[in-house]
């Protein structure tokens, strides 16, 4: 009976040697692999840091007029983060041309708070910059680890570089930039291109007339810089009214001039006009060609107000770039907002609409150059379209 015994004992002790074991000296081993991403999530936390602040922290010395006491810093990349949206106020230095950057945006005084932060807390950036600006003698350093997500959240005012805006101009997208400045005295002398004037101290009068009737509409407020609070004011009026996607440009007017030089004034001319395409007549009375509008739109769009008098929800589901949307049903109580400086070209989906507006137009306003798109228009949600026969 001995046999099976020493049998049976080596075969355990050779199963064990296959098997490392679970425990040695009470520290889990392979075992405990699944573990791993807590552990990653301990390491992130330990290479942050270890001076931080809150959003309530921040919302002291993120304000307009900016404080001379503070440097806020966003760290990430500025054209696929920082000029998208940062905190207000907010110089850029992206964590990888930190050196390069930081000393001419940085302040002289090394004793001047620095609140650095990025994009939350799985961002390492801020945590980078704030050790580097350590390095270079800063003493009052702090990183705001939950970051541009907690601002957002937290109900903070979602700012954009005018490198943004004129991103938004060249593609012709979609939105309403408006200037809180007053009219005679800024305005008129300056304002960034495709601005419409609405001075804070008239905001309530007439923001009902020039603001879009869809409150999903991307407004972008602007006024004389970092000092300049009106275009905060009316962002957050705007707001009040159920306005959902409300920017602000911070560095404003001067920020616009300074990057890309000064812009149209009240007595400016329309750009081009006497080179667009000409606009050649359809079959329909007050009709234009497909050919027609096409050349125009491929290469003078700004020498024409394109109108998309479908209903809101059509027009958010794909349009013309830079199309204005006015229903049809708005149409002949807004008749006095209609612009008069360029022709108008009214469109729709089948030519039905479009061309009931150009009727409207030419009985109420017959002095305004228009036309309409008498086809059939499929558009996709990125702006392309695809005319059908008609």
């Amino acid at each position: 009976m001995r046999t099976p015994v020493k049998t049976t004992l080596a075969s355990l002790i050779a199963a064990l040697a296959l098997c490392p074991p679970l425990l040695l000296g009470g520290q889990a081993l392979a075992a405990d692999a699944p573990a791993a991403p807590a552990a990653a999530a301990t390491d992130l936390k330990a290479s942050w840091y270890p001076k931080r602040v809150d959003l309530a922290f921040v919302k002291t010395y993120a304000v307009v007029p900016k404080r001379d006491d503070v440097t806020i810093v966003d760290s990430r990349p500025a054209a696929r983060k920082y000029d998208l949206g940062h905190i207000p106020t907010a110089v850029n230095i992206p964590d990888t041309a930190f050196d390069k950057l930081a000393p001419d945006l940085l302040p002289k005084d090394k004793a001047q708070l620095l609140v650095f932060y990025c994009d939350g807390p799985e961002c390492i950036l801020s945590h980078n910059s704030a050790f580097k600006a350590e390095k270079l003698g800063y003493t009052n350093v702090r990183v705001f680890a939950e970051g541009f997500p907690e601002w957002i959240k937290g109900g903070g005012l979602h700012a954009v570089s005018p490198a943004f805006i004129k991103k938004q101009i060249d593609e012709k997208a979609a939105m309403t930039l408006i200037d809180a400045r007053p009219k005679d005295r800024k305005y008129d002398k300056g304002h960034i291109p495709g601005a419409i004037s609405l001075p804070d101290t008239q905001f309530d009068k007439l923001a009902p007339e020039l603001l879009p009737k869809d409150k999903a509409a991307a407004l972008y407020f602007y006024c004389e810089g970092l000092a300049c609070v009106l275009s905060n004011d009316s962002a957050s009026k705007a707001m009040k009214l159920g306005y959902t996607n409300v920017k602000v440009v911070p560095e404003g007017y001067p920020g616009w001039e300074k990057a890309y030089g000064p812009g149209p004034t009240a007595g400016a001319a329309p750009a081009a006009a006497a080179k667009a395409p000409a606009m050649v007549a359809g079959k329909e009375a007050g009709s234009i060609t497909t050919e027609s509008f096409e050349r125009i739109y491929k290469e003078a769009p700004t020498t024409v107000h394109l109108i998309d008098v479908r209903s809101p929800a059509e027009h958010a589901a794909g349009t013309f770039k830079g199309a204005i949307n006015m229903p049809l049903d708005t149409l002949e109580k807004n008749m006095a907002k209609l612009p008069a400086d360029k022709p108008i070209i009214f469109f729709c989906g089948a030519g039905s609409r479009s061309g009931e507006a150009y009727d409207l137009v030419k009985l109420h306003r017959p002095e305004l150059k228009t036309a309409f798109l008498d086809t059939t228009i499929k558009f996709t949600k990125d702006g392309t379209h695809t005319f059908g026969a008609k």
